[in-house]
């Protein structure tokens, strides 16, 4: 059986991430293919509770001080530097590594695994965070909302499963307002997983569509709608300094009191809800909007950029696209996590066009960075 992990693993490092992912999905299924009742039981049931303890670990720094050691740490020296109680700390370190987050190199000493290393990431500490603190609750409370509700799909984003499971009747995005650790939380996870290797930027051709223009320097070049603090215009000024024209962030107060100060880039107050101010851009960007609202409002953001449109803007739709079978983990939990936020959703190719047509616009087409989750860029255009 070891000369068999060992060739896996051999595999699994030649290999790219499409077959990564494959070989993992696999390895899973026939893990759960030898389960027995118990088993499913068990993995099925304490799932919060992984949650809760590696949120532990992060608010201790754990992980990285362990990452940070050549060598294995003492049960004594860990409790010295964290400053927790000995008895308590032995008791998660052994739970940790039940789980695969540590390694337990003896009774009383611990190590980094590759799943500590990935632990001690930033984009994976807030990202955890993110969903211990403000989208499990919600989980815990889907069960109950459908039944209520009659196992409809919900299209109201005020009636959803955030207002039962946080008592509010405020939209998620109001209410981050109210609590700006959760909002600091998804902020800092929205920053970190946008890794410019994985990127929109990395398969549109801006240069291509733009180098036959003269190109006035007071027309807006580059407008991201709803584009929280400002990332995503910061890679686009990183990448294209010398095109000229305004490159304008627009989102909502909260957001827009935290964002990035990047030179070039203007900084606007706008509710996407409202016409659109900015008249006759050449791009206008929205990453990771419409899967936040339930159909009428996908609807009505794309008439108000519809509206400021010209014959040569385009519209930039940057979103998953669901395949019709087969779709990755990550991208069908982000569906159900969607609807139980905001009565959103993810799309197919088929439903992104059906409702772009609705809006009087047209997909002309469609560059996915990244295929393992089904991140594309769809060119819109009007019709």
């Amino acid at each position: 059986m070891d000369e068999v992990f060992e060739q896996i693993k051999e595999l699994a490092t030649k290999a790219d991430g499409a077959y990564r992912q494959r070989l993992r999905s696999a390895l899973h299924n026939l893990a759960y293919s030898i389960e027995t009742p118990d088993d499913t039981l068990h993995r099925y049931g304490s799932m919060n509770l992984q949650t809760a303890v590696v949120k532990t670990g992060f608010d201790l720094g754990l992980f990285r001080y362990l990452t940070e050691s050549d060598a294995a740490l003492t049960l004594e020296g860990i409790s010295a530097h964290t400053g927790v109680d000995s008895l308590l700390l032995h008791r998660l370190l052994k739970y940790l590594a039940a789980i695969g987050a540590v390694e337990e190199v003896s009774s009383d000493s611990y190590a980094a695994n590759h799943l500590t290393k990935n632990l001690s990431e930033k984009v994976t500490e807030a990202g955890v965070s993110h969903y211990f603190a403000t989208v499990s609750p919600q989980y815990q409370a889907l069960p109950a909302f459908l039944k209520r509700t009659g196992y409809k799909n919900p299209t109201n984003e005020t009636q959803t499963v955030f207002q039962d499971a946080w008592k509010t009747p405020l939209h998620g995005f109001t209410w981050f307002k109210e609590h700006p650790e959760n909002l600091a939380f998804f902020n800092d996870f929205m920053a970190f997983r946008r890794e410019p290797e994985l990127s929109w930027l990395t398969v549109y051709p801006v240069a291509e569509e733009t180098k036959d223009h003269d190109w006035d320097s007071s027309r807006p070049l580059y407008v991201n709608i709803g584009g929280g603090i400002g990332h995503q215009c910061a890679q686009f000024k990183e990448k294209y300094p010398d095109l000229p024209g305004r490159v304008i962030l627009q989102d909502l107060p909260h957001s827009i009191a935290n964002a990035l100060q990047t030179a070039g880039v203007e900084n606007m107050v706008h509710d996407f809800f409202e016409p659109q101010p900015i008249q006759g851009a050449k791009f206008y960007f929205m990453r990771g909007v419409f899967h936040n609202h339930p159909p009428h409002n996908v609807l009505k953001l794309l008439k108000n950029t519809k509206d400021a449109m010209t014959a040569d803007s385009v519209l930039l739709i940057d979103e998953m696209i669901l395949p019709e079978t087969g779709a990755h983990i990550d991208a069908v939990t982000m569906d159900i996590t969607m609807l139980a936020a905001f009565a959103g959703m993810e799309r197919s190719e088929a439903q992104w066009r059906s409702v772009i047509e609705q809006a009087g616009l047209k997909l002309v087409t469609t560059y996915v960075y990244n295929p393992l989750s089904h991140e594309s860029v769809m060119k819109v255009c009007l019709a």
